[in-house]
């Protein structure tokens, strides 16, 4: 069994997003929040099971889509760190992991 450790930046990024879609639906909003939280969750049990980067080859770097946000995370030991989310259509930029990796 896996910890979920959130870092402050991805949760700031589902809060952005969140906000984003509740100028128009608050309720989709709060379902986008819930279906990201439960797809995490599922990281307990199986922290591999998301796909690896398609923007680079970084191995230790994973993600689950969970429409309409995607969800980067890295696997260390009986630890994931989930660093960044991201809406589904943006590609993520290296320097942003770099940051996020420390």
């Amino acid at each position: 069994m896996a910890e979920i450790i959130w870092t402050e930046p991805a949760l700031s990024d589902l809060d952005a997003i969140a906000d984003y879609i509740a100028v128009d639906d608050p309720r989709a909003a709060a379902v986008v929040v819930q279906r990201v939280f439960s797809h995490i969750d599922q990281l307990v049990a199986h922290p591999l099971s998301g796909g690896k980067l398609p923007e680079f080859k970084a191995w230790r770097y994973r993600q689950i889509v969970e429409p309409p946000c995607r969800v980067i995370y890295r696997v260390e030991k009986s630890r994931v760190y989930i660093l960044h989310i991201l809406r589904g259509e943006r590609l993520l930029k290296k320097r942003l992991l770099a940051k996020r990796n420390r």
